[in-house]
Parts: structure tokens; C-alpha cells; sequence
């Protein structure tokens, strides 16, 4: 590959943040990160690209580890082209890597989704596949949030063992309820098989939760929601996420799944780079039709949320990275804690074998670049443009 050089931006590169400087990518890593006035000194290759941003912004591509769906597709179709899709969609939103997420269905179901999403790992058009998060199926009915209980099942280690045969070592996430029994067992057997664990969709005590981290269940899933609430005489599986600074904390940032205040609260307790950015997005996210189906029922879109038709209930979310990001922002998060919460955060949580989250030299160079009204520009993953906004040509 030849160099390409994004010239005359801020840079947030996961470490600090850096004006008026310019990115250098060659041979689909990252080379340099240098400011103008040394660029303009530097001498170029004679083929090198060089893209004059005008004051945008730089930052490592984002990493969503929890998605359901995306422009119309879904994990929940089981097939590969439903996965490419998702991967050449999520470019467009500066999203460079991705943990599609898989939720309990009839047990033939959930196996396809598996073998699809390792089926899919190598051929992705746009982001790159991460792995697998298997959001489910050993977590609470008495926590189903919109899924559908009849489908969640007790701990089965047998069951487990055949979910790691047909994943092939592809699942980075797997999202338990730390108070179901013989879960012990089952989170060292995945942590012995480098899957990250995560508690979610729970109805853990406090003391579940400290028996679950001592197995190693180290994250959370989409935080505070689905989950036993805080009460001052049982702190419960929130109590202990939130006391425990070596636990992670995934958190829907659309202003709506967590409120302001409570985001607010969490940042007082936990460190900043313990806070991971997810959209938990549904397949009709970033369509505007008047028939969408989400959880095979249908939907409408009102404020950013999915809303059950028939009701009027929650029924998901419709969020994307860069709309996070914008809504971090807009909640008072500085833009480099927000921009570190959607990239180098994740890529620390799944990071076997992932050489990206900062724009430090030696990295892939997987990057976004916005503008301040956070409308994405270019994104490119090692080092090839997926994504070339109109506005600057």
C-alpha cells in the first residue's frame, strides 16, 4: 500500500489528543502521528495521498462489541450475507471491528447464527468480525429485558462444549447470569477458552456476583439494564460492578437506556477506562420504512428507541457508534473519554490478537475521521478506505 497521509486535524489517538497534526498510514499501519509544521518538513514518496481535512477529527476506529443487527439484517437470520452486510454497513457509522451478538432463539436457530458468523470471519467487506458475543442462552428469565424467556436455559456445560466446537475459537463474549447454578464451572471452562464473561440480564445478589468474579466474570452487559436494581440492603450484581473497579461496564449510551445522572454516578466510581460504548443495535437500525421488525415483532422508531407497536414498551435500541459518541458528548463527556469509551476501551476488553484502539506507530491503521456536527468522513480499516464522504471532494 502506498502512504496516506490525513493532513491538518485533531487527533484523538487514544493516548492524547493532538491539534493541528497530521496521521500518517503506510502499509495499512499506522507510521506517525506528527504535527503540521513537521509534516510540511517531511519528505513523501512520490505516490503518497495526502487528504486535507480542514480541522476534522481523528480517532481509532470505533469497536461494537454488541450489536444485533443493522440496516436491516440480523444475527438472528442465520445466514453469512446477513453478517457482510452488517460489516459493510457499519463502516459508514466509522466502525471498524464488531463482536456480532447473538441472543437466545429455538436451539436450531441459535447454532445457525453461530455457524454464520464463523462462516462470515475473513470475508468481511467493511468492519472487521471480532468474534462472536453470545448474549445468552445461560442467563435469567427472571431478567429478560425484550427477550423472549422460554428460550433461556439453565447452565449446561455439554451444551457449552458444542458451542465451543462450532465456534471454532470465535466467541469473544459470552454474556451469563453469574447466580445460575454450576456457573462456576462454566465461566473458568470459557475463560479457560479466552472468551471475555460478562454479566448481564440478571438477577445476581451481591455475594453471586463476588462468587462470579472470583470465576472470572470480569464485564458487564449493557449496564444497569436487565439487571437486579441497587437497594442499600443488597447492593446486588449493580452493587458489586460498581464497587469493583477491575470490572468493566458495557453502557447504552442513547440518553435513554441509562439516564444522564446515572452515567454521571458511574464515572465517579468506576475508572473512565473501565466504561465501554455499545449500541446493542437491532437489524432495523438506520432504516426509516414504516414496516420494521425487531425480535420478530413489529416496530416503530420514535426518539431513537424501538417501540413495540402494540404497546408502545421499549423494544431496543436504534443507536450507532458515532451517535454514542455524539451523545457522551452532549452529556457533558469530554470528546476524548467519549471517543476512548467506543475504541481503545473495547479493544482492551476483547484484546486477544487485536492490534488497533489507539493510533499509536506500529498499530493497524483503523481510523475514523468527523467533523464537529460528528457526520463521518472517511473511515478506513488497515489502512484501506471503506468509507469517502461526499463533502470532501
Amino acid at each position: 500500500m502506498s502512504m496516506i497521509c490525513l493532513h491538518n486535524a485533531t487527533v484523538y489517538t487514544g493516548i492524547t489528543v493532538l491539534p493541528k497534526s497530521t496521521v500518517i498510514i503506510h502499509d495499512g499501519k499506522i507510521e506517525d502521528v506528527i504535527t503540521n509544521e513537521r509534516f510540511k518538513k517531511r519528505r513523501l514518496p512520490k505516490d503518497a495521498s495526502i487528504y486535507y481535512l480542514n480541522g476534522a477529527n481523528i480517532a481509532s476506529g470505533f469497536i461494537d462489541t454488541h450489536i444485533h443487527g443493522l440496516h436491516g439484517y440480523d444475527t438472528s437470520d442465520g445466514t453469512i450475507e446477513s453478517i457482510l452486510e452488517m460489516s459493510r454497513a457499519l463502516v459508514e457509522y466509522g466502525v471498524t471491528g464488531f463482536c456480532p451478538t447473538l441472543y437466545p432463539q429455538p436451539d436450531d436457530d441459535f447454532i445457525q447464527s453461530i455457524k454464520a458468523v464463523v462462516a462470515a470471519i475473513g470475508k468481511e467487506p467493511g468492519a472487521k468480525i471480532y468474534g462472536m458475543h453470545l448474549e445468552g442462552p445461560f442467563i435469567s428469565p427472571e431478567k429478560p429485558g425484550v427477550m423472549t424467556g422460554k428460550y433461556m436455559k439453565p447452565v449446561d456445560i455439554d451444551l457449552m462444549l458444542k458451542y465451543l466446537e462450532l465456534a471454532d475459537g470465535h466467541i469473544a463474549i459470552m454474556t451469563v447470569a453469574p447466580e445460575l447454578k454450576n456457573m462456576h464451572d462454566l465461566a473458568i471452562l470459557a475463560g479457560k477458552n479466552g472468551i471475555v464473561v460478562s454479566a448481564g440480564h440478571s438477577n445476581a445478589t451481591y455475594e453471586n456476583m463476588l462468587e462470579g468474579m472470583q470465576a472470572g466474570i470480569l464485564h458487564s452487559t449493557h449496564f444497569f439494564n436487565a439487571m437486579r436494581r441497587l437497594h442499600h440492603r443488597d447492593p446486588g450484581v449493580v452493587g458489586a460492578i460498581m464497587i469493583h473497579p477491575n470490572v468493566s461496564c458495557e453502557v447504552i449510551a442513547d440518553g435513554y437506556h441509562v439516564h444522564k445522572a446515572i452515567l454521571d454516578l458511574l464515572l465517579r466510581v468506576k475508572p473512565v477506562h473501565k466504561i465501554v460504548l455499545v449500541t446493542d443495535a437491532l437489524g432495523p437500525t438506520g432504516l426509516t420504512s414504516d414496516n420494521l421488525i425487531a425480535n420478530n415483532e413489529e416496530v416503530t422508531i420514535e426518539d431513537g428507541l424501538f417501540k413495540r407497536k402494540s404497546d408502545g414498551t421499549i423494544a431496543g435500541s436504534a443507536l450507532t457508534m458515532i451517535k454514542g459518541v455524539q451523545s457522551l458528548y452532549e452529556m457533558g463527556i469530554p470528546l476524548q473519554d467519549a471517543l476512548r469509551m467506543a475504541s481503545a476501551n473495547p479493544a482492551t476488553v476483547i484484546s486477544r490478537q487485536i492490534e488497533t484502539g489507539s493510533l499509536i506507530p506500529g498499530k493497524d491503521a483503523d481510523v475514523v475521521v468527523f467533523d464537529n456536527d460528528f457526520n463521518v468522513l472517511m473511515t478506513f480499516v488497515k489502512g484501506e478506505i471503506k468509507k469517502f464522504s461526499a463533502k470532501l471532494k
